[in-house]
């Protein structure tokens, strides 16, 4: 296949200018790089991939190897964290023609009920093209920040207050405007193997002598719940053996538990349901929550979003799903 009849997808794409996937959605999103859905998957034409290296190097945005130096090519420097100086918007666009009219919507989370949401979304809001990114809940947020990202799910547990997800918001947030919206509630705890042979019921349990942890992946929701039960436990992470092997899932870690390759894991209930050979010790109610940013073009799809985590038909599909608390879907718990 020529060059010409060549596309990529957005995980192709971001290997190929060593990038995130947030942020290739970041370019899509702000019209510099050209593209189009295929079902569910959006692509990206090659011609129109080389025109915005092109357009980058011209404005000294992208500077590209010297030839025959050995050096692969590599992206503009990473926009800096959330404590350091504000995201800093890219350039106007080029004047490029794009291959599909709409408002694309960056949607980051790794919950099923995220999926249902942006096919709620495209179909009340034919007008929008959700894209979807699965990432933790604190690179979610720190994507928002950068303006990577339109909505982001978070499950983050302050330890000291008890309180989920503001604290995080407020503090990584810093200068934006955002609305918080509910989701829902569910159940996370411990994954053990089937019969809980280590009797592991609690925080403290994870001191056992042996005993083998698989974690999340840093930024991750559990990840985060674990470090703070540990902290207020005065359980030093150093003991923990396995705390360093991290896989990027729910189903992954409970997975891992279940061929013996681990004898506790952090996550929640829906996960323990799908994977045979292992129980749920249920510990903590957490709160799953949407965080939408606030300016005049977002308000049409703000409100289409409310609307359908209000509306019966989401509620009915999210209802099929074991463990999740609706009560309260849809409750704004904090506005700027």
């Amino acid at each position: 296949m020529s060059d010409n009849n060549t596309s990529y997808t957005t995980e192709e794409i971001a290997r190929l200018l060593k990038i995130s996937k947030l942020k290739v959605y970041d370019l899509i999103k702000k019209g510099e790089l050209p593209s189009y859905r295929v079902g569910k998957q959006m692509r990206v034409d090659h011609s129109d991939l080389e025109r915005y290296k092109q357009n980058s190097r011209s404005s000294g945005a992208y500077t590209p190897p010297l030839p025959g130096s050995g050096v692969q090519e590599a992206p503009p420097a990473q926009t800096p964290g959330p404590f350091a100086a504000p995201y800093q918007a890219f350039a106007s666009p080029p004047p490029h023609t794009l291959k599909s009219s709409g408002v694309n919507v960056v949607i980051t989370g790794q919950d099923m009920s995220l999926d249902i949401l942006a096919t709620h979304l495209e179909r009340t809001l034919p007008s929008t093209r959700p894209l979807r990114s699965y990432a933790g809940s604190l690179d979610s947020l720190i994507a928002m920040y950068q303006g990577e990202s339109d909505i982001v799910s978070t499950h983050l547990l302050d330890g000291d207050t008890g309180e989920y997800n503001l604290p995080y918001i407020r503090r990584l947030l810093t200068g934006l405007s955002y609305i918080v919206v509910h989701l829902l509630t569910r159940s996370a705890g411990f994954y053990v193997q089937k019969g809980n042979p280590r009797g592991i019921r609690g925080w403290s349990d994870l001191q056992q002598s042996g005993l083998t942890l698989i974690n999340r992946e840093r930024g991750s929701g559990a990840r985060v719940l674990l470090d703070e039960q540990l902290r207020l436990h005065g359980i030093p992470s150093s003991r923990l053996n396995g705390y360093t092997n991290e896989e990027n899932s729910h189903l992954a870690v409970a997975g891992m538990v279940a061929r013996g390759g681990a004898d506790v894991g952090i996550g929640t209930e829906k996960a323990a349901r799908i994977v045979d050979g292992i129980d749920f010790i249920p510990l903590i109610r957490e709160c799953y929550d949407l965080v939408m940013v606030k300016k005049p073009e977002n308000e049409p799809w703000i409100g289409a979003v409310l609307d359908i985590l209000r509306s019966e038909a989401f509620r009915s599909e999210l209802s099929s799903i074991h463990s999740y608390d609706l009560g309260e879907t849809g409750t704004v718990i904090y506005e700027t």
